[in-house]
């Protein structure tokens, strides 16, 4: 399969993404300019994390107005696959292809560091070759993380099975003390209601590498392949 790692001003996690994809995970990868309108064939985009446009107004409220943003919610609107990771999920809740918002973190202070997530839901394709009962150890790195959305959409959220991971402990355990950034009920992850636009603060490409004495995120990358090869 192929991806296409979208570059905005002021993105810096693309070429974090761009190895995983490429070296750990041997697919073929290519970057996509935030000028371009054409996604070079790609079969599934991602939005790599950074501070787009210097994090002005909101992060990722101008970042969702480059012109590939257009086909990158063409690709969506016909069943493409479409990943945010940080600053990735902040444009697509601001370009209204995932529900809800990223707030500033509770504490008011930039977030770096290791966190445990966990899966509720490995029925996609982000998630279907991940343990619902194991703790994976994932970086964070945001100031604007909190995840929130009114009550009704919240209610869908949980209703449609679109939470796709929790902050929790070390054990898997889901409390207020594992929560990094005041998300309402410790979501760290969404989908869309087609479960084909995923969105998460956590960084995965982070946690791929045997180098870096942690594989924990390379499950998802795993799920993803295997959902285009089983396809």
């Amino acid at each position: 399969m192929k991806f296409g790692v979208v570059v905005f001003p002021g993105s810096n996690c693309d070429e974090d993404m761009v190895y995983t994809l490429s070296h750990i995970m041997q697919q073929e990868t290519v970057k996509l300019w935030h000028n371009d309108q054409d996604l070079k064939g790609c079969d599934a985009i991602v939005l790599p994390g950074g501070f787009s446009y210097g994090d002005y107004l909101r992060s990722g409220a101008i970042a969702r107005f480059s012109p590939i943003m257009e086909k990158v919610a063409e690709h969506a609107a016909k069943g493409g696959f479409v990943l945010g990771i940080c600053n990735g999920f902040q444009v697509l809740c601001e370009a209204g292809l995932l529900p809800g918002a990223l707030l500033h973190n509770t504490s008011r202070k930039f977030a770096c560091k290791n966190v445990y997530i966990k899966a509720v839901n490995n029925d996609s394709i982000l998630t279907n070759s991940v343990p619902k009962s194991k703790a994976l150890k994932i970086p964070i790195a945001h100031g604007e993380g909190n995840y929130f959305a009114d009550a009704k959409t919240l209610k869908a959220l949980n209703d449609n099975n679109q939470v796709l991971f929790r902050y929790c402990d070390e054990n898997a355990n889901i409390s207020d003390e594992a929560n990094p950034n005041g998300s309402l009920e410790n979501i760290a992850g969404v989908c869309n209601a087609t479960k084909n636009v995923f969105g998460m603060m956590p960084h995965p490409e982070r946690a791929a590498d045997a180098e870096l004495f942690n594989e924990d995120g390379k499950s998802l990358f795993e799920s993803i392949i295997k959902s285009f090869v089983t396809a």
